[in-house]
């Protein structure tokens, strides 16, 4: 499986999406966009448009269990994962796919620094790039270190040459997976006219942390 990590105290990996899963996303999402249920309720993002495509958690008032995600497309979350688990070590674990929603920012809107959690507080937290603007609009200062619309990691790492957040180059077909607690945000651009699609999905972890202590 082609991936790469940075290491924050805790690991990121970005995988690349197979073209027929990108597009299987995108389509969904354009084609029943006028159906979707508005995630707005339980995110913390000032943005507009956020709708689920998938859900299988404890039904609620402000979100019901439903689908639109094929058997196959699911099973490649799972499948990418198990990956990031395995690869970090962590050993007799239990997986559930909890929630997957889309993101589509537009001029001036963001997500503010927030973790995420899913019927567990122990989990994965992942970011699909779907679609980018041309270009992010007037950078008001310093250009040579463009912020508009950077997607940033924050980690947990501490120390003089410790490498404490990160800012993925952000390419379509991008999945970066990184654990519930681990905080992040986006921010705004401007001026564009465009949009700025993104999946984000929630994966559950049921595992002994004492057990895994240690584990090579």
């Amino acid at each position: 499986m082609k991936f790469n990590f940075v290491f924050l105290g805790q690991s990121v990996l970005r995988y690349e999406v197979p073209l027929d899963i990108f597009l299987t996303i995108n389509q969904i999402y354009e084609t029943n966009f006028k159906q979707l249920a508005p995630a707005n309720r339980q995110l913390v993002g000032k943005i507009e448009n956020e709708h689920s495509i998938f859900y299988d958690g404890d039904d609620e008032s402000k979100m019901k269990r439903h689908s639109l995600i094929p058997q196959n497309v699911q099973q490649w979350f799972m499948t990418v994962y198990d990956h990031y688990l395995q690869w970090n070590h962590i050993r007799n674990y239990r997986t559930h796919l909890n929630s997957i929603w889309i993101n589509e920012m537009k001029d001036n809107e963001y997500n503010p620094v927030h973790v995420h959690q899913g019927n567990l507080y122990t989990g994965l937290s992942s970011v699909m790039i779907l679609k980018l603007p041309t270009h992010y609009g007037k950078e008001y200062s310093a250009e040579h270190q463009p912020q508009n619309g950077r997607l940033q990691i924050l980690g947990s790492a501490s120390g003089q040459f410790a490498k404490v957040d990160y800012q993925p180059p952000m390419q379509l077909r991008d999945f970066y997976i990184f654990p519930y607690d681990m905080r992040h945000c986006v921010y705004p651009f401007n001026n564009t006219g465009q949009i700025r699609r993104t999946l984000a999905a929630n994966c559950d972890v049921l595992y002994n942390p004492i057990e895994n202590r240690g584990a090579e």
